[in-house]
């Protein structure tokens, strides 16, 4: 397998089956809903507008495009509808590197050329996103093609290769047509998919927000800087935002949301589901910097009479952050905290075991008006994973975890 650079193909002649030069070659694209990464059409600029050739009519590329067909029969290109063309596109456009976990700039496009067919074929093999694809497109045309060849030879070469590539097209339209998703993007740690994103610019964070499933966006969300939350929650339609906000943990939810204007926190909340619309409204309720303000509302609690057995269904059946179920908390008949049980100790005891006989000592909690400082004190001097919140019946109302912690005190520094 052969490979060619974009920028040497670009500009280069194309002569048809007459043996006439009829034009150059002015784009190569994708056919991304046919293939995503085998080039399907050449167009090519001539003296009477620019044409689209069909690459399967391509017989030859050493020293410019030859065709089996005639240029007279080559349709107009309209405006490439449905083609994602290498240069516009590629060329020195930001796409995310999913293997590398970062933004990168596209300098040059590396195509592979399949052998052993009777017509080329051509796939997009990586993308060139280092000085070697630069110094190429610099230099085309000034030096003598030998000379910068033995050039590029000297310079490493820093390409990603295709299949880890995630493309960021702003317009929604053009997404659905070229069927440009980003599956790839969104198996990624949310840690580095916002790690990502806060290096796009404001239209590509939407786009990519727009396009991740609504519990990926939710997670990834939860990770990124307030202030480009709130841009990113702010450039989305009412509707979409709702549907992220509502993946996300109460708590996040509504520290995001008490930072938004009233009008568009209104408008969110309108269009969330009536159950966690409900749980974040309460919470905006309390102020951002007390315990109740950084609470999660999502926790498993049983009755005292519940066993292990108990427990591992109610495990099954919770739909919130696995961060929340290192301890089962345990309450009275009338939701007053009476216990809490790590997890270890339910894995390690059998099913009828009751729940009582695994608390743990002292059973530490903390009041919903509690300051920051005082919370924090506790998972510090207790090495907890999760603190319970109590309102002022001892009723347990929520849970401040570990992350919420260090989240406040990174936002501090």
């Amino acid at each position: 397998m052969s490979s060619r650079a974009l920028t040497e193909l670009l500009g280069s002649p194309v002569i048809d089956v007459s043996g006439t030069q009829c034009g150059r070659v002015r784009e190569l694209a994708l056919t991304p809903q046919e293939d995503r990464s085998r080039v399907t059409m050449v167009i090519v600029r001539t003296k009477s507008g620019d044409r689209l050739l069909p690459f399967s009519f391509v017989t030859s590329i050493n020293g410019g495009l030859r065709a089996s067909s005639a240029a007279s029969s080559w349709q107009p290109s309209n405006g490439a509808e449905g083609l994602f063309l290498l240069g516009r596109d590629l060329l020195d456009q930001q796409i995310i590197d999913v293997h590398g976990r970062k933004v990168v700039r596209v300098n040059d496009v590396d195509l592979h050329q399949d052998t052993g067919t009777q017509h080329p074929v051509l796939r997009v093999g990586s993308v060139d996103v280092g000085a070697r694809g630069a110094i190429r497109r610099l230099l085309k045309g000034v030096v003598p093609l030998l000379a910068l060849q033995a050039l590029l030879r000297q310079i490493p070469a820093r390409a990603i290769p295709w299949e880890f590539v995630d493309l960021i097209e702003t317009d929604p339209a053009r997404r659905v047509k070229l069927k440009i998703s980003h599956e790839r993007l969104a198996k990624l740690h949310p840690a580095d998919i916002a790690d990502i994103v806060e290096d796009l610019a404001p239209d590509e964070r939407e786009a990519v927000f727009e396009t991740l499933d609504e519990g990926v966006a939710a997670e990834a969300l939860e990770e990124v800087e307030p202030r480009v939350q709130k841009s990113i929650v702010e450039s989305l339609d009412s509707d979409r935002a709702a549907d992220i906000v509502e993946e996300m943990d109460p708590d996040a939810a509504a520290d995001l949301l008490a930072d938004l204007p009233e009008e568009r926190t209104s408008e969110i909340l309108l269009e969330m589901a009536p159950q966690e619309r409900q749980e974040v409204a309460d919470l905006l309720e309390f102020k951002e910097n007390t315990a109740a303000g950084r609470m999660n509302t999502q926790y498993i609690a049983l009755p005292l009479s519940a066993t292990v057995r108990n427990a591992v269904d109610a495990l099954r059946q919770f739909e919130g952050g696995v961060e929340s179920v290192s301890t089962i908390y345990m309450i009275d008949s009338r939701g007053t905290l009476a216990g809490a049980v790590p997890l270890a100790k339910i894995v390690l005891a059998s099913p009828d075991t009751p729940l009582l006989s695994l608390t743990q000592e002292p059973l530490v909690s903390c009041k919903e008006e509690a300051r920051e400082n005082e919370f924090a004190e506790l998972f510090d001097k207790y090495n907890l994973v999760t603190l319970p919140v109590i309102d002022e019946h001892n009723k347990l109302t929520g849970l401040i975890t570990s992350d919420d912690v260090i989240s406040m005190l990174r936002a501090k520094l």
